[in-house]
């Protein structure tokens, strides 16, 4: 059984690395085989780490509040690439101020996105997620 791979990385103009790198040991230690494309990733990076190395998802990290500026368009990318089934992840401070986040996870999940986490929630609810999204792998 090959390992699921995830392509982490955090998006736009976002400089936040500590928790990338939390992140990226964490699902390490978890059996995931990890391609972090780091910090101020845009999202053609993401999809090209996808493509390149066959990934089973993209998990999105943004913690300067424009996650869903620097998110908008990235399904209909991933499909232009032919990455289709890819899984999309997205978590962190991923909108300016203090908005409701049950209308936040829908304007997400509206733009493709199959798992999208508030701020604060612990790596363990992903990998949770990640197990049940590849629970036939």
């Amino acid at each position: 059984m090959s390992k699921i791979k995830l392509v982490l990385g955090v998006i736009g103009s976002d400089c936040h690395a500590v928790g990338n790198k939390i992140m990226d040991y964490t699902l390490t230690e978890a059996g995931y085989e990890v391609i972090n494309i780091g910090v101020l990733s845009p999202q053609e990076d993401f999809i090209n780490a996808a493509v390149e190395t066959n990934a089973d998802a993209i998990l999105v990290s943004s913690l300067y509040g424009q996650g869903e500026l620097d998110c908008r368009g990235l399904r209909e990318k991933c499909d232009e690439a032919g990455l289709k089934d890819i899984k999309l992840y997205v978590g962190g401070n991923i909108v300016v101020g203090k908005q409701d986040f049950d209308e936040v996870r829908v304007r997400f999940e509206n733009m493709g996105f199959d798992h999208v986490y508030a701020p604060g929630t612990p790596i363990e609810t992903t990998i949770r997620d990640l197990k049940k999204d590849f629970a036939d792998r």
